[in-house]
């Protein structure tokens, strides 16, 4: 076949042109492809310089100080601890790992392995014998054989006014008595805290019991990333039922309630107190300032008298929102990654308990029943469930099985690890910004007419030929 020189002109002109038409797109295009920011991979936070796992475990204050950075206050307890409750960074301690008696601060860890197996809806009429054994000089809410109760009374007591014999029912509906220690022991090695020993679960002293200031602050920092946990140990009045009739109860944590001599602790978010002849005073204790949560534990002061525990755990938050915010931490209270526990993400804010099954009381070992006082009324008034919240600051940590983060949990933010998570209109609008490469409006109309002149080209050539 014999092409004319008038097609071979013509070819030659639309390759031409469609080298012209395309060149500008592909250099086009090149620059607009590293002009737009390239998405790239969260970064994670760049780590703090490394604790070595040892040094909780020496007598004596541990602490990383900056220079010109305050220590901590010098102290009379025997073992204390302040912690980031937001981290888990434990910023300074004394004495962490000793191995003392915790009185009913125990009730913590209690709590945290009771309360997720028993429906807070559920009732239950108290017999005899599930009072017996309670141990002389208990502190007791007032629990009554015969006497019908829902369990959220019962925690009432037990978080307000160290009920040992709520603790005795709770304890039995769980199972029994010797079966509540075994659960909760392992509970504390799910967590990491190994100092823990439990003979007796409402804490009052038995030979062998112990734990210390480091695992009373995992107890506390885990508490408060439980709704009903939180919202129980943040109550500083209640009312409790009695046989027709009704009664207040104050929670003895004075940090809380802010009485007795104690003036009440900005931010506080309460979690317990303890006294045993044998363990002195002890107490965990939380407030929340400036988006950051603080947890410390204040074990067995020696000076002062009863007031001494709170104004000593006063001290070291004062402390660690001060100063120790500029602290190197000298461990954590994060549990061993192997050890922790796989749970369900829980509401962030503490809410009403949910209906559920209903729960057959345990017999408790034991031997004559207690009697009771009858506590004075409450000054302030109770809502219909019992509870009167506290007033002022306060929010909860995120639920157990959310991820630490080294902001506040408490501030609805959504979990950036769960991709399923709404992400905040800030977070939307850098994404839309340029987190993803943009494409220009000029490259579809280049591309576009690229396509049309050569198709009108070809068209040209084929009827040149077709002549």
């Amino acid at each position: 076949m014999i092409v004319g020189s008038s097609a071979r002109f013509a070819a030659g002109l639309v390759a031409l042109l469609l080298l012209v038409l395309l060149l500008p797109l592909l250099v086009l295009s090149s620059a607009v492809s590293v002009a737009a920011p390239r998405p790239s991979e969260p970064m994670p936070p760049r780590p703090g310089a490394p604790a070595d796992p040892a040094l909780l475990h020496r007598d004596g204050t541990q602490v990383r100080l900056p220079s010109g950075v305050a220590p901590p206050p010098a102290l009379s307890a025997r073992s204390w601890l302040v912690a980031d409750a937001d981290t888990g960074d434990v910023l300074a301690a004394h004495n962490a790992h000793k191995r003392l008696p915790p009185a009913s601060t125990l009730k913590a860890l209690f709590a945290l392995t009771v309360l997720p197996r028993l429906s807070q809806t559920a009732r239950h009429t108290v017999s005899e014998r599930e009072l017996a054994g309670i141990g002389a000089g208990s502190s007791l809410v007032g629990v009554k054989e015969d006497v019908t109760y829902q369990v959220a009374d019962l925690w009432r007591g037990v978080f307000l006014h160290s009920g040992n014999d709520a603790v005795r029912v709770l304890a039995g509906l769980n199972g029994g008595w010797e079966a509540t220690a075994r659960q909760m022991e392992a509970t504390a090695r799910a967590l990491g805290a190994l100092d823990t020993k439990v003979v007796s679960p409402d804490g009052y002293d038995a030979p062998g019991q112990v734990s210390s200031a480091y695992d009373l602050a995992v107890f506390g920092r885990e508490g408060l990333r439980d709704p009903d946990f939180a919202r129980y140990c943040a109550l500083p009045y209640a009312t409790f039922p009695a046989d027709g009739w009704s009664y207040g109860i104050r929670n003895t944590n004075r940090l809380l309630t802010g009485e007795d001599g104690v003036a009440r602790y900005p931010g506080v978010l309460g979690v317990k107190n303890g006294y045993t002849s044998g363990a002195g005073h002890t107490l965990i204790a939380a407030a929340r300032r400036g988006g950051r949560t603080l947890v410390v534990t204040v074990m067995n002061p020696r000076s002062g008298g009863g007031s001494a525990v709170y104004e000593e755990a006063r001290q070291l938050l004062d402390w660690g929102f001060g100063p120790g915010a500029k602290v190197r931490p000298v461990g954590s209270l994060l549990p061993p990654a192997a050890a922790r526990p796989v749970t369900s993400a829980a509401p962030e804010a503490p809410v009403a308990p949910e209906a559920g099954r209903a729960t057959v009381a345990g017999r408790a070992p034991g031997a004559a029943p207690a009697t009771a006082s009858v506590p004075g009324p409450a000054p302030a008034p109770a809502s219909a469930s019992g509870e009167v919240p506290a007033a002022g600051p306060g929010a909860p940590l995120p639920a157990r099985g959310a991820p630490a983060r080294g902001t506040a949990p408490s501030g609805g933010a959504p979990d950036a690890s769960d991709p399923a998570a709404p992400r905040p209109a800030a977070a939307r609008t850098a994404v839309a910004a340029g987190a993803e490469p943009s494409s220009s409006p000029l490259v579809p109309v280049l591309l576009v007419g690229s396509a049309c002149a050569a198709a009108a080209t070809l068209w040209t050539v084929r009827r040149r030929a077709a002549r």
